[in-house]
């Protein structure tokens, strides 16, 4: 689905609004360098940024996107709920904190970051994203490492008239984290799915399997890996604060992954680099 994709492709989400097939993630990116490096990947071609409450540098990328030079409107600006604020009246309250914080009138998209905190704290936060997006705070809404129950929970709620609709799931994905079921559940319903982290934090840029593919395509392990992500149907948020890096991230729309190449990357395997909430029972 991806050979015609450019870094100026966009996908429609159920909201109606349009989002970058490829975004620029600032986890475990220290506040005080998040300007620098938010402006960096604006500047090489990126536009779309993926932030959060819990990386606590929205104010760094607000200022890097004020500082653009680029309209508002040429760039797609993602934040989301932490866990220590689901429930309605806290998730109220972090929305109007982040566009403080970040400097904005609105964000494109919020996510609840985690299904923490039971049933009524999660329906709560969504709650408040319907009527954020109600209001003109937000324009599309969506969840992050939702399990299929806290799916399904989801959207019982939305189909009873809780309102809203689910644009966007976000997980951790690449060849070493299958989550085909979740990717399944969420594509089958036409919910845009981002992959956080999709270079596996580098853990996985030594395997063999990316080596060999690398050399055929004369590749980075890496762009193989965000290219994996493109083909998949998913919409990959590789995050560098290296400039070279960060430009070679985007570097992945003249090439296609042949179906064998593809299957070698399906690996089955099931090795989080990180937390994994949609396993989370409560």
């Amino acid at each position: 689905m991806s050979a015609k994709l450019t870094l100026q492709s966009t996908r429609r989400m159920l909201s109606g609004y349009d989002i970058p097939a490829i975004g620029y993630g600032v986890y475990m990116i220290n506040p005080s360098s998040t300007e620098k490096a938010a402006t960096e990947a604006l500047k090489v071609g990126f536009r779309h940024v993926d932030s959060a409450i819990m990386y606590r540098n929205e104010k760094g990328c607000g200022r890097a996107i004020q500082n653009s030079g680029l309209d508002r409107s040429d760039i797609f600006l993602t934040t989301k709920i932490p866990p220590e604020s689901m429930g309605y009246e806290k998730a109220t309250r972090a929305i109007s904190s982040s566009l403080r914080e970040g400097g904005q009138e609105y964000f494109d998209l919020i996510l609840i970051h985690a299904p923490y905190g039971g049933k009524a704290a999660r329906l709560g936060a969504w709650k408040a994203l319907v009527e954020a997006q109600r209001s003109g705070k937000v324009r599309s809404i969506g969840v992050s490492n939702y399990g299929i129950h806290h799916l399904e929970e989801l959207e019982e709620y939305i189909q009873n008239g809780g309102g809203g609709e689910i644009s966007v799931g976000q997980y951790e994905l690449h060849p070493w984290l299958d989550h085909s079921d979740i990717i399944e559940w969420l594509q089958k319903r036409n919910i845009i799915v981002e992959a956080y982290s999709p270079l596996a934090h580098g853990e996985r840029l030594d395997e063999p399997v990316l080596q060999t593919i690398g050399k055929k395509y004369n590749k980075s392990p890496a762009q193989v890996m965000i290219r994996w992500s493109l083909q998949m149907g998913l919409l990959p948020l590789p995050k560098s604060v290296t400039p070279q890096r960060i430009r070679e991230n985007i570097e992945v729309f003249d090439f296609e992954l042949s179906p064998e190449d593809m299957k070698l990357l399906d690996t089955g395997e099931y090795c989080p680099t990180d937390w994994d909430p949609t396993v989370d029972d409560d």
